[in-house]
């Protein structure tokens, strides 16, 4: 099955967003598990919830992928922003552990002026408090476009990170590969996708890819700027987004789009991706 779909708003309740998902043909969703800018959110509503996971069930919609809010830093040197970090991700993994088979992507954030391998330490010790506590919901690190002092802008930052965590992130820790952030990264996933997806196996594991962000890039390869296009309006290109949704490697993985749209923009792309699936 081509699991597809896209980042939908979570404001109008957990049940109404699969709704929509099915609406427009999508069969997997992301959202936001707060304000993406001020990191607020309502009560959990676990009547919602539960009307969401019946809905997932009768509809087949899932994985479900929660994206933490962009305020947060689990790299940074204050240790009030990274504390505020470790609170949000723990209340966020409490909320998911109501939702089955539910996974959690975060950006590993900004080292500002310490040092990578300072900001590497900030986010295993966050995320090894997080690996304690007894959840079903994978862990996410997404791969960036490298811009300013992000971590994570090339694989061998994100695996030293799963490493550094030890035992624990065995089955808990995985990767959501962003097609935009990579080729911005200077990964030439358009000119040579086997040779990135071989690179990504030797130093990380094929195994710990668990979830494609699927977007086309607005300012192309190694470019670092992390900006979307929608697809097959920006650099990256239809050719190679139908290579990627179509590769023997990634096929089976739920791809979620992050493209510049509303929702209807969104069913037009499920269903131009649709058509495109070999």
């Amino acid at each position: 099955m081509f699991k597809i779909g896209c980042h939908l708003s979570i404001t109008g309740g957990y049940a109404a967003m699969i709704r929509e998902a099915v609406g427009i043909g999508a069969n997997v969703i992301q959202f936001f598990t707060r304000n993406p800018r001020g990191g607020t959110t309502k009560a959990l509503d676990l009547s919602d919830v539960e009307e969401f996971n019946r809905l997932a069930v009768e509809y087949s919609v899932g994985p479900v992928l929660a994206h933490a809010p962009y305020t947060m830093n689990p790299a940074a040197a204050k240790p009030d922003l990274r504390d505020y970090a470790l609170s949000t991700m723990t209340d966020d993994l409490m909320r998911l552990s109501h939702i089955p088979a539910s996974m959690y992507n975060f950006h590993p954030g900004c080292h500002v002026s310490q040092g990578t391998e300072i900001g590497i330490g900030h986010i295993c010790g966050i995320l090894s408090r997080l690996l304690e506590v007894d959840s079903h919901t994978v862990i996410l690190l997404e791969t960036m476009a490298g811009k300013g002092t992000e971590i994570g802008g090339c694989f061998e930052e994100l695996e030293q990170i799963i490493r550094k965590c030890g035992s624990p992130s065995a089955d808990k820790l995985g990767v959501c590969l962003d097609t935009c952030h990579v080729y911005d990264g200077g990964y030439d996933i358009a000119g040579d996708l086997d040779g990135v997806l071989d690179e990504f196996d030797s130093i990380l594991g094929l195994e710990r890819l668990r979830a494609v962000h699927l977007n086309d890039s607005k300012f192309g390869f190694s470019s670092h700027k992390d900006r979307h296009a929608c697809i097959g309006e920006g650099l990256l290109g239809m050719e190679a987004i139908v290579r990627i949704i179509n590769h023997p490697k990634l096929r089976d993985l739920p791809f979620y789009l992050e493209t510049p749209n509303d929702v209807p923009g969104y069913g037009r792309e499920i269903a131009l991706l649709k058509s495109c699936r070999k």
